[in-house]
């Protein structure tokens, strides 16, 4: 595997919780959701696909609960494991993004 930073550890994440992410990119950069599950995280873009704000309530703030992901906006859920929208008003899930986790650090490969 060729990793270059780690977007945050593991450790960072209460379980069952999720934390915002900066990327930086040629372009300006986006933002990460970075869901936590035991020892697995799950990654997508800061985007609700309903009305495409972000689907904190405030600035890295998340609703978590029973392994989904809720937009503070409008409501739709989202499975924290794949992104598939499981409720609410969304036509799509959530675009992810693959993550690994190598010695207690969640990289982009």
């Amino acid at each position: 595997m060729n990793h270059s930073q780690p977007l945050c550890r593991l450790a960072d994440i209460p379980d069952g919780d999720a934390i915002a992410v900066q990327v930086a990119s040629a372009t300006g950069g986006f933002e990460l959701i970075v869901l936590r599950r035991g020892e697995r995280a799950f990654a997508y873009h800061n985007e609700c696909p309903h009305a495409g704000r972000n689907l904190d309530y405030a600035p890295g703030r998340f609703l978590v609960r029973d392994g989904r992901l809720t937009c503070a906006a409008h409501g739709a859920t989202f499975a924290v494991e794949s992104g598939a929208c499981l409720g609410g008003p969304c036509r799509s899930g959530l675009v992810a993004l693959r993550v690994d986790v190598v010695d207690g650090a969640v990289w982009l490969p």
